[in-house]
């Protein structure tokens, strides 16, 4: 469960902690583009749009639902990157490891 990821040890970064949504989906964005995703053969896409992710991300993230993006790459790694709430929705209890300042 992607909540859990709060208790790893190192495994957060000032850098990659925000307090505005909008910063955690921009690092989304820029992951996505920077890795984008392969097509099926014939052209067809294998994944919703960049846009529809965008706006989901930016509905679940203030309300504490993490967001997990994965998909194929066209050199044909998997790629997965998230964001992970604090507080999560999901498990209230767990503290936050890297509070924002």
């Amino acid at each position: 469960m992607t909540g859990h990821w709060l208790m790893r040890r190192d495994q957060t970064s000032a850098e990659r902690t925000w307090t505005r949504v909008a910063g955690a989906v921009t690092w989304l964005q820029n992951t996505y583009e920077a890795n984008p995703p392969a097509d099926r053969d014939g052209g067809g896409r294998a994944h919703i749009s960049l846009k529809d992710k965008i706006v989901y991300a930016m509905d679940a993230l203030p309300r504490g639902v993490d967001v997990c993006w994965v998909h194929y790459t066209k050199s044909q790694s998997l790629i997965s990157f998230s964001v992970v709430c604090c507080r999560n929705h999901h498990h209230p209890g767990l503290p936050c490891p890297r509070p924002p300042a």
